[in-house]
């Protein structure tokens, strides 16, 4: 079988007031926590550019080498971890995951 990435791909909007420890949050907390899946080999936060409150203002994109090894990080105790320590940091809100999906690579140009 052929060796294609995927990408798991997360949607999020948090409350102005609450944009910086969301941040810090997110940055400092939840994705050491997810990283340490040793399947996943890459993870990029965008901001969206101009925010007219259509789209998600958070992009972040997991990236692994296969199919498998994101099937197996789904399946993973430190997936588990990172949702559960979510669920009691944002237990009184203030952020919302507004969509998650998942692609697999169908061709790469690089220069």
């Amino acid at each position: 079988m052929e060796n294609k990435a995927v990408i798991n791909v997360v949607a999020t909007r948090c409350r102005p007031e609450v944009e910086e420890k969301f941040n810090k949050w997110y940055d400092e907390v939840h994705i050491p926590l997810l990283f340490k899946f040793k399947g996943m080999q890459e993870v990029t936060r965008y901001k969206i550019l101009k925010d007219t409150g259509e789209y998600p203002t958070y992009l972040t994109l997991y990236r692994f080498e296969n199919r498998e090894d994101y099937e197996e990080y789904a399946a993973s105790p430190e997936l588990a971890a990172g949702r559960e320590e979510m669920a009691e940091t944002w237990k009184d809100g203030g952020f919302d995951i507004e969509w998650r999906v998942q692609y697999e690579a169908v061709k790469t140009w690089k220069r």
